[in-house]
């Protein structure tokens, strides 16, 4: 796809934007902490929803699909749920600062792990692959990696700004996750990651959103609507040939449920229909999202036209 002069893809509006927002919260933990900051939390996120007019239509746009591919007419939208989910993030927010506090560890943390992925981390051997969504708190998830198997995690993310947020994240005592910027999949890359894998390091990415310049991705049905998703997780496990398991982290009920799950023990194909292959891994993965949503449907935080071709709309 090609881009507009005066639009610009998500990845890059919001790249300067989170980097700043990190470093204002890694200094705002340590000298206020969370009490002193929820009420300047909220107030940003207020403004955020007024003022944010394509935010509210496309969190409207997810919460009337959501309702219509489920059939549950309670999930339809309206202002005041809107409003809801907006307030939501405000609260996931101040949950990321308990997090970098230390103050949220794994006994306030129920795992669901049914399959016993957990058990995968404490036996080592060769690394995995997990797939998340800007759905729940996956900042939470990193209990997995600083307070309980002390695994090395790697989150491959399209930042440019990789290496500073791994200094801030080295501040705010983040020993065992490391940020890996993954925008273009050179042969360096791809050496360093079989590396890691090799030595029983975790590879963790999300598995929906489309990287900067649109990267490779495939449309497919999500929530009854066709929506791009990107190829990167998928091609990643073929080519490194590791298993994928799916990770979320939604609060439910006040507490927060870490859910781990096997999704592929093994993703390969024959030159010719790769890319059928991966179309059908990516539809099955948004069918799950889809699934996850439910369990927590205002805990989406996809702020941005989802179900329109990313690069020709403003984030």
């Amino acid at each position: 796809m090609n881009q507009h002069s005066g639009n610009q893809h998500w990845a890059g509006q919001a790249e300067r934007g989170s980097f700043v927002l990190m470093k204002f919260t890694a200094v705002a933990v340590r000298v206020l902490g969370r009490r002193l900051l929820s009420p300047l939390l909220y107030a940003i996120v207020l403004y955020f929803f007024i003022f944010g007019r394509q935010a509210r239509l496309s969190i409207w746009q997810y919460q009337r699909h959501l309702a219509t591919w489920s059939g549950r007419s309670e999930l339809q939208p309206s202002r005041r749920r809107v409003f809801r989910q907006f307030m939501t993030f405000a609260d996931t927010l101040l949950d990321k600062l308990d997090v970098w506090n230390g103050k949220l560890g794994l006994d306030q943390v129920q795992l669901v792990d049914p399959q016993d992925v957990r058990g995968q981390l404490r036996r080592g051997g060769r690394g995995q692959m997990l797939v998340g969504a800007h759905l729940g708190n996956l900042e939470v998830c990193r209990a997995l990696a600083e307070l309980g198997e002390k695994v090395q995690m790697n989150v491959l993310v399209h930042t440019k700004h990789a290496e500073h947020f791994n200094r801030l994240l080295g501040e705010a005592g983040a020993s065992h996750l490391r940020l890996i910027q993954v925008s273009e999949l050179d042969p360096a890359i791809m050496l360093q990651l079989s590396e890691r894998l090799e030595r029983g390091e975790w590879l963790a990415i999300a598995g929906d959103r489309v990287p900067l310049h649109g990267g490779r991705n495939v449309r497919v049905d999500f929530l009854g609507q066709p929506a791009a998703f990107p190829q990167g997780p998928w091609l990643l496990a073929g080519l490194l040939q590791c298993p994928v398991n799916l990770l979320n982290c939604l609060k439910i009920d006040g507490r927060y449920q870490v859910i781990l799950e096997p999704f592929g023990e093994r993703i390969q194909w024959k030159r010719s229909e790769r890319d059928e292959v991966i179309r059908g891994w990516v539809q099955r993965y948004a069918e799950r999202l889809g699934e996850r949503c439910l369990d927590a449907p205002l805990q989406w935080f996809n702020f941005y036209p989802f179900w329109n071709a990313h690069d020709d709309l403003p984030a």
